[in-house]
């Protein structure tokens, strides 16, 4: 990781992210818009499978760009099957969103957006030892992408919002524990499947990406909790809300996207 500040402004956000970060513009960058017509059904696709009962989660923090919930990785096998061939391990989740009225999820359905993303991000720890060597590897990560759309509250989502005051600036990070992920999951797991990258710098090319077809609903008041967090530390005089965080489509590049269905 380098020292380079980016952001999601005019002058520091995802158009300009080359600048610093030449893979920006590599073979297997990431979002992508996926084109349900042209993905490609492949029935050798297992389903994949879940194991989040027994994982732990330690804090939650505002990272300047995001909110993020960090687990404890030590020994877990979180998420197996599908295009994966080792088991990996849960390491965090953060969410992308927009401003109000506006969408901000990062990977987009036939040209559609939703009003959020969320991102579950596994390590591959059968092969490698830590998640930051894991994290610069082709195989390295796998990242479970799930959709939300304006609806109904999520309760699953309550115990998220109503910490989110305490991590308002960044850099600002306190305990979060006791919090199962499978409440933020849909009820179908059918998905799409495509090697990619992280959506934020450093960019590296090392993420399997698993993309959940079904999204599940927040609420309007839900989401505005998310933009009540600042981009800024409290030391700054500037108050920027963070909202729109999102990295727009990359080019396919010839790559294949798989689905696990019909």
């Amino acid at each position: 990781m380098t020292g380079n500040q980016w952001g999601y402004g005019e002058e520091d956000g995802p158009s300009s992210w080359y600048k610093d970060y030449p893979i920006a513009e590599g073979a297997r960058q990431s979002p992508i818009n996926i084109a349900p017509e042209e993905a490609v059904y492949d029935h050798g696709l297992p389903p994949i499978s879940l194991h989040y009962d027994n994982c732990t989660s330690t804090n939650i923090s505002n990272n300047g760009h995001s909110v993020v919930v960090e687990f404890d990785d030590v020994d877990n096998q979180n998420l197996l099957g599908g295009p994966l061939e080792n088991a990996y391990r849960l390491k965090q989740f953060h969410f992308h969103w927009g401003g109000k009225g506006c969408h901000g999820s990062e990977h987009t359905v036939a040209g559609k957006t939703y009003t959020s993303e969320l991102h579950l991000v596994h390590w591959n720890a059968a092969k490698y030892s830590s998640f930051a060597e894991a994290a610069v590897a082709p195989d390295g990560l796998a990242v479970l992408g799930v959709f939300l759309e304006i609806g109904d509250e999520r309760g699953g989502l309550n115990k998220i919002t109503d910490s989110l005051y305490m991590v308002k600036f960044k850099g600002t990070v306190t305990d979060f524990r006791d919090f199962n992920p499978n409440c933020l999951l849909p009820s179908s797991l059918k998905y799409w499947t495509y090697p990619g990258s992280l959506t934020t710098p450093p960019l590296y090319e090392s993420v399997t990406w698993i993309v959940l077809t079904e999204p599940i609903c927040v609420s309007e008041k839900q989401m505005g909790k998310f933009r009540t967090l600042l981009f800024n530390s409290e030391e700054e005089e500037q108050r920027t809300r963070m909202e729109n965080n999102f990295r727009p489509p990359q080019p396919l590049k010839g790559r294949t996207v798989r689905a696990s269905f019909k």
